[in-house]
């Protein structure tokens, strides 16, 4: 499996799940990451001990205060990632964060409808924005050819209910199928996929929604 090469990372939503999962393998990579800036809303919270307990261990590993959908916050937390690059850019952000809730076509409602929008979609534009600059910044000092995780990317970690054309496999109630394939699938595995398929990025796969076995899933 390729390496991952990215010298400056950042994650949102890092303190449980597929963010704090990528957050202890890149530590544990052959080559680990100069900073990681691992975020979450609240790092000092009991949600967020685990995260504490690795930077405790770890000094390139940062915890940083961040709500995705607080445009305010968002400038707050790069501020903070600009000042201890120094000078650098950052090579790859990771846009995690994501909230889910069990409702249904009868039960949603605006107010439902207008917070899953603002972490999810438009949560995901406003850290590209804010950080763009020091994503150029990161490009433009790298030799390296091309569009790759280790020059300057940004990767949005999506879902296959995220496909429209995949809607009938796992739109159905009760999706018997699709949760109990899930069930299978340990977030160690999903991680060890998404840090296999990272590397090998280029220019081809800008726009694609891709599986963590780096497989297209149809949009």
């Amino acid at each position: 499996m390729a390496a991952l090469r990215a010298r400056t990372v950042l994650l949102t939503g890092s303190n449980r799940g597929i963010g704090l999962e990528l957050v202890k393998q890149l530590l544990g990579g052959p080559r680990p990451p100069a900073w990681i800036f691992a975020t979450c809303r609240d790092p000092e919270g009991p949600r967020a001990q685990e995260l504490r307990d690795l930077a405790s261990r770890h000094p390139n590993l940062v915890l940083v205060k961040l709500d995705v959908a607080n445009p305010s916050a968002i400038a707050d937390a790069a501020k903070i990632v600009e000042g201890k690059l120094n000078g650098a850019g950052l090579n790859l952000l990771i846009n995690n964060a994501g909230i889910y809730a069990q409702v249904s076509l009868e039960t949603v409602d605006s107010d439902e409808m207008i917070r899953t929008y603002k972490t999810n979609a438009v949560g995901p534009l406003l850290m590209a924005q804010t950080f763009l600059p020091l994503l150029k910044k990161a490009a433009q000092n790298s030799t390296e050819k091309g569009l790759s995780c280790s020059k300057a990317a940004i990767i949005n970690i999506s879902t296959v209910m995220g496909s429209i054309e995949k809607t009938p496999e796992s739109f159905c109630k009760p999706v018997i199928s699709y949760r109990c394939s899930k069930a299978d699938l340990t977030v160690d595995t999903s991680v060890r996929g998404l840090l296999s398929v990272l590397p090998v990025l280029s220019e081809k796969h800008s726009g694609n929604l891709l599986n963590w076995e780096g497989k297209v899933i149809p949009w």
